[in-house]
């Protein structure tokens, strides 16, 4: 089979879309738009276009179907004749049958990837995000699931109340998603309200959320509950001063969590993400900061928000019955580098 035999589709990953001669070229005309260089391009290698056109926001409508039509002269194929299919998530029918979860930062990226998959093996989630609209969106994005979405914020009392009152006495899982980056300063140059804002969120939102459940959880003699740190836990030179300790005290919140409530049958663990294809983005940045963390990435390409759900579900779940207390780098490698 050529180069041009190849089929590709929505669902075909970037790598493949290159490695057509057509596909090759609707992807430099694209990246060229939105001024990426060949070094991001080569990071989104495992995405599909579908996910890609998505990630940029505001996309015609019926964008990905010209694009496809265009790469195979003019033709839609059917997505079974897609080739160079990327890594597909595949749902444990049945795995949170029974199970109440809450998640947090539940209306995009990781955590509404968590979310959904949850729902979608049978537990009933309780969904929290700060924006209403877009939980709307995702609560309606799955009619048949059971979810009751939260607009809270769960640095308040307020939001905590709202939050145990949707999980009406029970929680058997918490995954702590949401989380905030910071500008890259470095420590001399970090302002009070950066340290503030991203501690808040990161930080102490996590520990009074987890802190509001862990009695539910005891009295139930059971509970899993997963926080999501990151590659900036692992090493330096990921973000700037304030996320980076954010995601620390992270792992310090797991560890002392899980080693005082393992006596009740609680497990407490922590994903550390590295690149992930989702909304989080910092606002105004250093400069400076951004170019020094930019010169140290690896070349390991983004993952999809799914892929993170997969590890951050099997820590939920009781698949990892036997694991309490670890990090767990998601990262398709990068902490090796």
């Amino acid at each position: 089979m050529t180069d041009t035999d190849i089929i590709l589709t929505g669902d075909s990953t970037l790598s493949t879309w290159m490695a057509h001669p057509v596909g090759s070229q609707i992807i430099a005309g694209i990246a060229a738009q939105g001024g990426m260089d060949d070094k991001s391009l080569a990071l989104l290698r495992n995405v599909p276009l579908d996910r890609f056109i998505a990630a940029g926001g505001n996309a015609p409508e019926g964008l990905v179907a010209t694009l496809v039509a265009q790469a195979n002269g003019g033709r839609l194929p059917d997505p079974s004749e897609a080739a160079g299919l990327g890594w597909r998530e595949r749902i444990s029918s049945g795995r949170f049958d029974g199970q109440t979860v809450i998640v947090t930062g539940a209306a995009s990226g990781i955590g509404r990837a968590v979310a959904s998959r949850v729902a979608r093996e049978g537990g009933h989630v309780v969904a929290v995000d700060i924006s209403r609209e877009r939980l709307d969106a995702f609560v309606g994005s799955l009619p048949d699931a059971s979810i009751t979405g939260v607009a809270a914020d769960i640095t308040s009392e307020d939001g905590i109340a709202a939050i145990l009152k949707a999980a009406n006495g029970r929680v058997d899982g918490l995954a702590n998603v949401a989380g905030l980056l910071d500008d890259f300063s470095p420590i001399h140059e970090v302002s009070d309200a950066v340290l503030e804002r991203v501690f808040n969120v990161n930080v102490f939102g996590l520990i009074k959320l987890t802190r509001a459940v862990v009695p539910l959880m005891i009295d139930a003699r059971r509970g899993s509950i997963v926080n999501i740190s990151s590659e900036a836990a692992i090493r330096g030179s990921s973000a700037g001063l304030a996320y980076t300790a954010s995601k620390h005290a992270v792992v310090g919140v797991t560890r002392n969590t899980a080693f005082m409530c393992e006596p009740y049958g609680i497990r407490v663990n922590s994903v550390a993400p590295g690149g992930t294809l989702t909304g989080m983005r910092p606002g105004a940045t250093n400069d400076e900061g951004q170019r020094r963390l930019d010169s140290h990435h690896a070349d390991v390409p983004i993952a999809l928000p799914e892929a993170l759900a997969a590890s951050v579900t099997f820590l939920l779940s009781d698949d990892s019955v036997n694991v309490n207390g670890v990090l767990l780098p998601s990262d398709g490698g990068e902490s090796v580098f």
